[in-house]
């Protein structure tokens, strides 16, 4: 079966980036996207990033998570510190971020280095989850080859009548990680595919330092 996808077209037109209209820290950049994004109710979850990591096998690799917190910092997202990606930034500490917001037409990229999070920090968010993400934390051992679906199941099922009455304590191999930025793209479509795009670039002075890049 044939698939030509030459024909496909979008015409980009529905805003404009300009320096003028930049704000001079990224993450306040950042904030003001992404309210505007959240606020449209347009899109189903604002905060559904593609996380890129290198593999174990060498391998680049995304997958697309939920950002749940970002400030000054950086950038912050949960996981099994043993999954796939758990254990590549754990071996390899940076990672690429970016958001694709197509009822915006706009998309943010975002390369950093990643640390843990402290414990106690882990502790509290996973507290404040469902009970029912709690248990599929200790359910789900995360990328590994599995037999089948009434694996999962099954030990839900036990988990939660072993839970029923008692809180969940965080998994010790579950937690978050903060992605510290040192380069934000921002990048507006434009019509004849001349997009707007802005780089901010952290310097050795902790200032950033902003370009236009050809689209």
């Amino acid at each position: 079966m044939q698939s030509n996808l030459n024909d496909y077209r979008k015409i980009y037109d529905k805003s404009e980036l300009t320096r003028d209209k930049l704000d001079e820290n990224p993450m306040q950049q950042f904030r003001t996207w992404f309210h505007e994004v959240d606020d449209s109710e347009s899109v189903d979850e604002a905060n559904a990033m593609t996380v890129a990591s290198l593999s174990e096998d060498g391998y680049p690799k995304n997958r697309v998570v939920l950002l749940k917190s970002y400030n000054e910092y950086g950038f912050v997202f949960y996981t099994n510190y043993e999954s796939d990606k758990g254990r590549a930034l754990l071996k390899y500490p940076k990672a690429c971020l970016s958001f694709f917001w197509p009822s915006f037409e706009r998309q943010v990229i975002i390369k950093g280095d990643v640390e843990k999070l402290p414990d106690q920090v882990s502790e509290n968010y996973f507290a404040s989850r469902p009970k029912g993400s709690q248990l599929g934390a200790l359910v789900s051992p995360q990328s590994a080859v599995i037999e089948n679906r009434d694996v999962l199941e099954v030990k839900l099922a036990e988990l939660e009548e072993t839970y029923k009455n008692k809180e969940v304590d965080k998994p010790e191999n579950w937690g978050g990680f903060l992605v510290k930025p040192k380069a934000i793209e921002f990048w507006q479509g434009r019509p004849n595919r001349l997009h707007d795009r802005f780089v901010y670039r952290l310097q050795d002075d902790f200032n950033w330092k902003i370009e236009r890049l050809a689209p």
